[in-house]
């Protein structure tokens, strides 16, 4: 296992605790495919826990009844070599 995803390991536990024991009592609202929550793990796993942070803060505060909705993958990891 990388270091990256030895830090990112307890968020997506938590997320996953998230999905399994406090999700199927709230009423379903996410606006997005994939949820927000699965947003969140793919996020973190590609992107590591600072850039996949960000990216999943910004989606879960665009899901309102003013944000976006519809199909809304996470983005691909970009190389930067020059």
């Amino acid at each position: 296992m990388k270091t990256g995803q030895i830090i990112t390991l307890p968020f997506v536990l938590l997320v996953r605790f998230y999905q399994v024991a406090i999700s199927p009592v709230l009423p379903s609202a996410c606006r997005y495919s994939p949820t927000c929550s699965q947003y969140t793990i793919e996020a973190l796993k590609t992107h590591g826990l600072f850039k996949g942070g960000w990216l999943s803060i910004k989606r879960i505060a665009s899901c309102n009844p003013w944000g976006g909705r519809g199909y809304d993958p996470v983005p691909e990891k970009t190389c930067r070599h020059k």
